[in-house]
């Protein structure tokens, strides 16, 4: 690795020291990953520590979907490495497996089964692939349609429900996988904007329980209450990250400081 490289890894590490008591949950070393000729992540190093709730932001086109995206092998990096709870994920199917496992993901649509009640779709990932039975399940996926404030929605199909409520519910069906670490890649921007508050209501309430969360999003008012630290994108590389005071009050680089200027 070069002196460069070096330094940078060792910065993204510096920067965690005071989570050094907590394991690392998520590395990514150098990664690189290109669509034919167009190189969208270039050389990324991000440590996650087990706990941490991660922000990342930047313009469209920035990398930042992609990259967590990586993280599950939704996408598939070409270079460099990612270890997601102390397995390294390469071509082993029973690896990528292990950590699709670990790791739920709330995209931007709902990704609902559109055939099957919600009670359903919340106990389907439980029965087949954690086997749990079917009473167990079940009470499991009532038990977090309580936690996001929707259980009389078990019975009804998603057509019924509102973005919001859909959104709700596609968070608990992850949740009810008993993951170690979420992934949400813009979970509001296909809301209205009466709907988005109840959906981050729910991802402030998960965020307090100690869940390891990473999160793209461009509502700043969520990073500044929730983020641990936020991380800014652009044209495939963090640009900069620091906690949300320090990010928010006195961002270092001119392109981050001409990205706040535009959204906040």
């Amino acid at each position: 690795m070069s002196n460069t490289k070096t330094k940078t890894r060792q910065s993204a590490v510096g920067q965690l020291a005071s989570a050094a008591s907590s394991e690392v949950i998520i590395d990514l070393i150098e990664v690189n990953k290109w669509y034919g000729e167009f190189h969208v992540l270039k050389n990324i190093n991000l440590v996650v520590h087990e706990g941490e709730r991660i922000v990342i932001c930047g313009p469209s086109g920035s990398g930042k979907s992609t990259l967590i995206r990586c993280i599950n092998n939704l996408e598939e990096h070409q270079d460099g490495s990612i270890v997601v709870d102390g397995i390294t994920l390469d071509k082993n199917l029973k690896n990528i497996d292990h950590i699709r496992t670990e790791v739920g993901m709330v995209f931007q649509s709902f990704n609902l089964f559109p055939h099957l009640t919600i009670l359903e779709n919340l106990t389907l990932g439980p029965i087949w692939v954690r086997k749990l039975t079917k009473i167990e399940a079940e009470k499991r996926a009532m038990e977090y349609l309580e936690r996001v404030k929707i259980p009389e929605q078990a019975d009804k199909f998603p057509a019924q429900l509102s973005g919001g409520q859909q959104q709700r519910v596609a968070i608990a069906r992850s949740l009810c996988m008993n993951p170690k670490i979420m992934l949400f890649d813009e979970p509001t921007s296909a809301l209205d904007p009466e709907m988005i508050k109840e959906v981050l209501d729910v991802m402030i309430e998960l965020a307090n329980t100690g869940m390891t969360m990473i999160v793209v999003t461009h509502e700043m008012g969520f990073a500044k209450t929730i983020a641990d630290r936020v991380i800014f994108m652009d044209e495939g590389v963090i640009v900069e990250e620091n906690e949300p005071n320090a990010f928010f009050g006195n961002p270092q680089h001119a392109r981050t400081k001409l990205f706040l200027s535009q959204i906040l």
